[in-house]
């Protein structure tokens, strides 16, 4: 692609970014970002659709003979924390960084994106192309990406925008959320009555903080378990009489959510669990699909991501490949650079462009 033209995708990209940071967009209030979006899109030209705060364009052409390729990312953040020295829903350039919520997780893949899906949808392809930008991710809400893949023609694969450092990570680790109780009888402190419930919680806390899972995934390494929340009583003199505590679960491509969710009951002595959900489970293309090929001969790296993303909710194929940093996300002044934009666009055409898979792909 001549200079030019990459200069305007990305001058375009920036527009459209510093609008968005602009635009409050918290996890189930995006509308007015994702009214936003619809309307630049459409006035690049892309006929779209749109259900509830999910937004998506299907490139003229489709025709449901070839495979489909889905291009996506989320519009949505989460709450900026206290400690940002800027205002964060102001878009701030210094130098090569736009500060902003949202602009590293995941506004950067989310723009990039979008300028490869204009740029490759004006050539021919041997794939379908979509482009979807979805609501709700950093809360895997049920009016996210979930409420729309039943109207989207049918997928073979998917490119999310996540930040990665324009790396492809091709697994995923799950998450699974579980409440554990344990019971006890109330009293009085001072005449030591009762049935402490902190008491009896301590041999199975001590358990979840100690054990270690056996099988160990290639990419993503051990399973991992954390209590992170703990509540108990209600003063100092009155012995609880109840226990409640949140253990976080990051499962890898060796476990399936039920089967974990079972083995961890059964090792309970005196607590009881109980799973929130088990839908976002761990995710893995395999090394042999033709875009994970076309990443290696591009002298890409694959690896495994620890952070949750919609590929958990996706039922196709699909790989993590986004412009900036995973560590940025979340955190205070969080900023994009304008060259990993540019950076990100050349690679996903690059990658893309001629490239050619076949209708859902086995996986390993």
């Amino acid at each position: 692609m001549d200079e030019a033209k990459m200069e305007t995708c990305v001058a375009d990209a920036v527009m459209l970014l510093k609008q968005l940071i602009a635009t409050p967009s918290v996890s189930r209030d995006e509308s007015e970002a994702a009214t936003l979006l619809q309307k630049q899109m459409e006035a690049w030209g892309m006929t779209c659709r749109r259900e509830g705060n999910n937004v998506w364009t299907v490139a003229a052409g489709y025709d449901e003979t070839r495979p489909t390729l889905l291009l996506n990312a989320h519009i949505d953040t989460v709450k900026p924390v206290a400690t940002w020295t800027l205002d964060p829903f102001t878009p701030t350039i210094d130098g090569d960084r736009l500060y902003g919520l949202g602009s590293n997780d995941c506004g950067g893949g989310l723009m990039a994106l979008l300028q490869a899906f204009r740029l490759l949808s004006s050539k021919p392809q041997q794939y379908n192309l979509i482009y979807l930008a979805s609501a709700e991710e950093e809360v895997s809400g049920k009016n996210g990406l979930s409420s729309v893949i039943g109207m989207l023609p049918k997928i073979d694969v998917a490119i999310v925008g996540e930040p990665t450092g324009l790396q492809p990570a091709t697994a995923e680790k799950g998450l699974m959320v579980i409440d554990g109780y344990a019971d006890g009888v109330s009293g009085h402190a001072a005449r030591q009555e009762g049935v402490n419930a902190i008491y009896e919680a301590l041999d199975d806390l001590l358990w979840l903080r100690d054990y270690r899972f056996s099988r160990t995934s290639p990419l993503l390494g051990d399973t991992r378990m954390t209590v992170t929340v703990i509540e108990a009583g209600t003063q100092h003199n009155v012995v609880p009489d109840r226990l409640h505590f949140v253990l976080d679960v990051r499962p890898t491509d060796c476990y399936d959510n039920e089967e974990l969710f079972r083995f961890l009951c059964s090792k309970m002595k005196k607590c009881r669990l109980e799973a929130r959900s088990f839908r976002l489970r761990s995710s893995a293309i395999a090394e042999s699909h033709p875009l994970v090929k076309r990443c290696i001969d591009m002298g890409l790296k694959p690896f495994g991501s620890p952070t949750l993303s919609d590929q958990a909710l996706m039922p196709w194929p699909s790989l993590k490949l986004g412009p900036g940093e995973s560590s940025r996300s979340h955190s205070a002044d969080e900023y994009i650079c304008i060259t990993e934009i540019r950076q990100a666009i050349g690679l996903y055409l690059r990658l893309l462009d001629g490239l050619t898979i076949s209708p859902t792909m086995p996986q390993d």
